[in-house]
């Protein structure tokens, strides 16, 4: 069992969804990437996504963007993300999700990243633009290092593409919320309750919902539906406004305990 299984086991015990956190590692530089994770666990984050900076994020909005360039401008790299996480494992049993594209793990492997991930403490891998009907070596390679494998279903999503993802998954299951990319906005999409509805009938993994999710209102909505709520512009523009600041790990920590608080608890 990974630690994504054993967190979503003990939060089913507790009655309460996940907060899931999404930073790009390397923003603003690779040496502060373990101190913003620590911050945001401290916050109340109980999953951490981890961005591999690319630069075509073709599933990500303006603020991840610009995260992207600002890492690869400062040196991040696929062995300096798990470098980072190694950091990361050394001080903390958080559940890591390595959440990358495709291009790059091609280029470095997917055999060897499965080895070097595990290695490094990573838990699980998503592959943002990986067609769930091609997945199969890639699933094979990560299941032999005993990491789970996360898959999106979206509201356009067909009965037969929900039921690869089903298959395909493990660990949990990443619901987008809305068509488009990643960002804040002001209020959920009226999709979410269907596709959470949908899913249910072909998997009993938990399901996680993200894109568009950046107040803490948002966080109770979700939270009453779904099994985790994901967290990523928000956090990750904070990066942005006070990446130069030595305030930036606390101002994270405060604003993922704003989140966390929001949870709902005693949720069936």
């Amino acid at each position: 069992m990974t630690r994504i299984s054993a967190l979503f086991e003990r939060l089913k015990r507790e009655r309460r969804p996940a907060l899931v956190a999404y930073l790009t590692a390397g923003d603003p530089v690779l040496e502060r990437t373990p101190a913003l994770v620590a911050a945001l666990v401290r916050g109340g984050a109980d999953l951490i996504e981890l961005g591999v900076p690319f630069s075509d994020p073709i599933a990500d909005g303006p603020v991840i963007q610009r995260a992207s360039e600002r890492a690869l401008r400062s040196g991040a790299t696929m062995r300096g993300v798990l470098q980072a996480a190694r950091e990361v494992r050394a001080q903390s049993e958080v559940p890591l999700l390595l959440f990358t594209y495709l291009n790059p793990v091609v280029r470095y492997g997917a055999d060897r990243l499965a080895r070097d991930a595990a290695q490094a403490g990573i838990d699980g891998c998503l592959l943002t633009d990986l067609s769930v009907e091609e997945a199969g070596p890639f699933v094979s390679a990560m299941r032999a290092a005993h990491l789970d494998t996360v898959f999106l279903a979206a509201p356009t999503s067909t009965p037969e593409r929900r039921k690869l993802v089903a298959q395909y998954s493990s660990g949990f299951v990443y619901l987008v919320s809305r068509t488009g990319v990643t960002g804040e906005k002001d209020s959920l999409s009226d999709s979410v309750a269907s596709l959470v509805s949908a899913m249910r009938e072909v998997t009993a993994l938990p399901l996680v919902v993200g894109f568009g999710i950046s107040k803490p209102e948002h966080v109770a909505e979700v939270g009453a539906m779904a099994d985790g709520v994901v967290v990523g512009s928000a956090f990750v523009r904070l990066i942005e406004q006070y990446g130069e600041d030595a305030s930036l790990e606390e101002r994270l920590e405060a604003f993922a305990r704003r989140l966390s608080a929001a949870l709902p608890r005693g949720c069936e």
